[in-house]
């Protein structure tokens, strides 16, 4: 069985050799005094309209996680699977007889499990879902959004890649979560969940056609000496680029002719300085991904994305920094937001 992580919003990495989302401004209302003979009665359609766009806005994020897209060849099919093994972690999530007979049992047999309604009940109430939650996967290079109900997904367990033939097996061996379709091999393409992001809840939280790839292009040098002042590192090259009235600026820094740093910051339409972060290649499997049309070589592919991704969130940015032992995060333009990782199950 090959296991192809499609890392959702990122690249696959056996597809182009690199290892490869924000949200929606909170809506403000505004309430402006005035005596009650003055007010004008609004109409019933109008009230309703406002009370289904006010529901809509509010998604619950308290136990809200984004989730990553895997594709597995298994058995001569494609399945495309949602692991929910970052947030599930029950030492028993498969039946236990299986386990301790797991030397009668293939090997095959072993390697994709579907769960019967008990350990699928368990898997769902530890991560906070009923079977009249959906999953929604959200492609924001084509905009396109599927709604699918839990309750018509299978609840499956895919066996660790790094296990081999004859290693033990416990309950963390297995990747618990959910098929959400199968191919045959020979007919399903391994990037048709490419530059996708998915969640579970019983609301869209995604806001459709606000993504945009961020188009880089070359910034003169009196970019680099007015906005990235400082710093040990030797200065590299110098971009720019634009969504909406937001403009984006990038340094790089060189240590020993790399890249060992990228500087974002953004600036509002007032000239005015609204974020800036880092991006620091800190070790080993650690890569930057090249940037949008200036360094990739692949026509038509973007790596780095930023626009409205989440409802009640702010702008988001990500696809600046690869994470091979780690999942990928995407990064909000307000320093109050935390990043928030697209749970991956990466299990080097």
């Amino acid at each position: 069985m090959l296991y192809l992580k499609n890392n959702g919003s990122f690249p696959l990495k056996k597809l182009i050799k690199i290892n490869t989302a924000v949200a929606l401004l909170s809506c403000q209302l505004v309430m402006s005094g005035c005596k009650k003979e003055e007010k004008k009665p609004v109409p019933d359609a109008a009230v309703s309209n406002i009370s289904i766009k006010k529901a809509e806005d509010q998604i619950d994020y308290k136990n809200f996680n984004l989730f990553d897209v895997y594709s597995i060849d298994h058995n001569g099919f494609l399945d495309s699977f949602i692991s929910v093994s970052d947030i599930y972690n029950d030492p028993h999530p498969v039946p236990e007889d299986m386990i301790k007979k797991q030397k009668q049992i293939s090997f095959e047999k072993l390697k994709y499990l579907e769960l019967d309604a008990r350990y699928r009940k368990k898997m769902l109430d530890a991560i906070h879902l009923t079977e009249n939650d959906f999953l929604f996967i959200y492609n924001y290079e084509s905009n396109t959004l599927e709604k699918i109900p839990i309750k018509t997904l299978k609840a499956v367990a895919y066996l660790d890649p790094y296990v081999s033939e004859g290693d033990e097996i416990d309950g963390y061996s297995y990747m618990l979560g959910f098929k959400v379709n199968s191919q045959k091999s020979s007919d399903a393409s391994y990037g048709v969940y490419n530059n996708t992001v998915a969640a579970f809840g019983n609301q869209n939280p995604f806001v459709e056609n606000k993504m945009k790839p961020i188009k880089w292009e070359k910034a003169g040098p009196e970019i680099s000496k007015k906005h990235f002042s400082g710093g040990k590192l030797e200065y590299g090259k110098t971009y720019q680029a634009q969504y909406d009235d937001l403009t984006y600026y990038l340094q790089d820094f060189l240590q020993e002719k790399q890249i060992a740093e990228r500087k974002l910051i953004v600036f509002n339409g007032k000239k005015e300085k609204i974020f800036e972060k880092s991006f620091v290649n800190e070790g080993e499997g650690e890569e930057f991904y090249p940037l949008n049309g200036v360094e990739m070589d692949v026509a038509d592919y973007n790596s780095q994305w930023t626009g409205y991704l989440l409802k009640g969130k702010p702008i988001v940015v990500f696809g600046f920094l690869s994470q091979s032992f780690g999942c990928p995060v995407i990064t909000f333009l307000d320093k109050k937001e935390p990043v928030m990782e697209i749970k991956c199950d990466n299990r080097h």
